[in-house]
């Protein structure tokens, strides 16, 4: 005899572990947005948020880099009901990067970021078979430096998509970038129902 399979207890989860809800549809994009460092972020992103973040009507965008932050939250012209969240890599204190964030004030602004030097990072290396990501000495290029410490032959581009391959759930990324996708998320959200 076959026994059935146990129906699964309580709502169905999105990759990002919230409520999913089925057959919704996408609502039209809101004026806020979020901005993220580069497509690597922003496809990591829209994998694991994608649900809620359509859900929400919120659109992801990325920067390629955050050299010019400030000029581009001008042109953005945030406000009340359009608000601006960015995801910077490598927000620690003293580097290049937080002292560009620290240029950008607006309450309708909010910079925030994760620790790590590339959004790889934010993966949890158990999930990719390995311990820890490799320590690369400054002046070496990061992925390229990560992809021969760990004896791998392939080009960047090859290996991010056999790492954004290995994540099927929120619970395979690091606490440090979780937080902040939520609270930008958060953040955007809030002034949501001005605009409904």
């Amino acid at each position: 005899a076959v026994r059935p399979a146990a129906e699964p207890a309580g709502p169905a989860r999105s990759a990002s572990g919230s409520i999913a809800v089925p057959g919704a549809r996408p609502r039209v994009a809101r004026e806020s947005r979020i901005y993220v460092e580069g497509v690597h972020d922003a496809e990591l992103v829209e994998q694991v948020w994608g649900h809620d973040l359509r859900v929400e009507g919120v659109v992801v965008e990325y920067l390629e880099g955050v050299d010019h932050l400030p000029a581009i939250v001008a042109e953005f012209g945030p406000g009340p009901g359009r608000r601006l969240g960015v995801l910077v890599d490598h927000l620690v204190p003293g580097s290049k990067e937080s002292r560009i964030a620290e240029q950008v004030s607006s309450p309708d602004v909010l910079v925030t970021g994760h620790p790590f030097v590339d959004i790889w990072q934010a993966v949890k290396p158990s999930v990719l078979g390995f311990s820890a990501w490799p320590e690369v000495p400054r002046g070496i290029p990061w992925k390229e430096g990560v992809l021969r410490a760990l004896g791998s032959g392939e080009e960047p581009g090859e290996a991010w998509r056999r790492i954004r391959g290995s994540v099927r759930t929120f619970a395979d990324l690091e606490p440090e970038l979780l937080g902040r996708v939520e609270e930008l998320i958060d953040f955007v959200t809030a002034v949501q129902g001005v605009q409904d």
